[in-house]
């Protein structure tokens, strides 16, 4: 959700210092028991994971959800993390918005230092924004739109495969049937281009819909439509060169209909770059 991220930089400031005062006022967060540890997440419900380390950054508690725990997590060592961390004075750091490896969240992680130990605390941006009411969000349809997502991505890769499949079903028969042709090496090769293009915008749905996965850049949407277009130029233009030489074979009257055929890749050709062009343009 690149919108989530621009909004958090937007109004950084401001929400830093949220976070600081309330864990402040909140007092200490640094106690004995798991069971208080836990209190923790009915003051932020943006709150989605706590646990605390040594001096040295090694966990000493296991991975405190909001309703699990995770005791496998004890002992890692949570150094490379503090390193990336931006001190932000009395005792807190705060690192930039990425995606947490425990949840699949974006996420901000705030260390705080108490009694010698790193209380460690990581809070769900999209909560976050909506608690301060910088973004409006519909809990029922967000996560209605994920699984549509969730459906039609599936289903891309699943017919994706299904193309790749048949490539392969086919040119073994006609390999068996028929011998080596050049109908033999060129139709599959169209199959699989194709579902290699499916396949990609399957991916690129999932990372960006689902699993958030894919934060970047303005100019990913355009990549996006790039990538796809070149794989269909591709299958094309493959096409226009089989249908060329089934022209070359039977009668060259037929001919025409091959340069039209090349003739509309081209146009395709010079669109993209046209589109490519302006997209960077408006990106500087």
């Amino acid at each position: 959700m690149n919108e989530f991220i621009e909004i958090y930089r937007e109004n950084q400031e401001d929400i830093e210092s949220f976070v600081i005062a309330t864990l402040k006022n909140n007092g200490s967060t640094n106690e004995d028991e798991v069971a208080h540890y836990k209190k923790n997440f009915d003051y932020f419900p943006s709150m989605e994971l706590l646990y605390i380390t040594d001096a040295r950054c090694k966990q000493i508690t296991p991975n405190i959800y909001r309703d699990k725990l995770e005791e496998n997590a004890k002992e890692k060592d949570r150094g490379y993390l503090a390193s990336r961390l931006k001190n932000k004075g009395d005792d807190f750091s705060i690192s930039e918005p990425y995606i947490s490896s425990a949840t699949g969240n974006i996420c901000i992680t705030v260390m705080k230092k108490e009694d010698g130990q790193h209380v460690f605390i990581d809070f769900k941006l999209r909560e976050l924004l909506a608690r301060l009411g910088l973004i409006e969000l519909h809990q029922t349809f967000d996560n209605f739109a994920k699984n549509f997502y969730k459906l039609i991505g599936f289903s891309l890769m699943f017919f994706a495969l299904l193309a790749i499949g048949y490539a392969i079903f086919s040119f073994a028969k006609h390999l068996i049937d028929d011998g080596f042709t050049l109908d033999t090496l060129f139709k599959p090769i169209v199959a699989v281009t194709l579902g290699l293009a499916i396949f990609d915008l399957a991916k690129t749905i999932l990372e960006r819909e689902v699993y958030y996965k894919s934060y970047s850049k303005k100019s990913e949407d355009s990549m996006v439509l790039t990538k796809f277009a070149i794989a269909i130029i591709i299958a094309l233009s493959i096409e226009a060169l089989m249908v060329v030489f089934k022209i070359a074979i039977h009668d060259y009257k037929d001919m025409i209909y091959g340069l039209y055929l090349i003739i509309g890749v081209g146009i395709i050709i010079i669109a993209l770059g046209l589109y490519s062009f302006l997209a960077s343009k408006s990106n500087d």
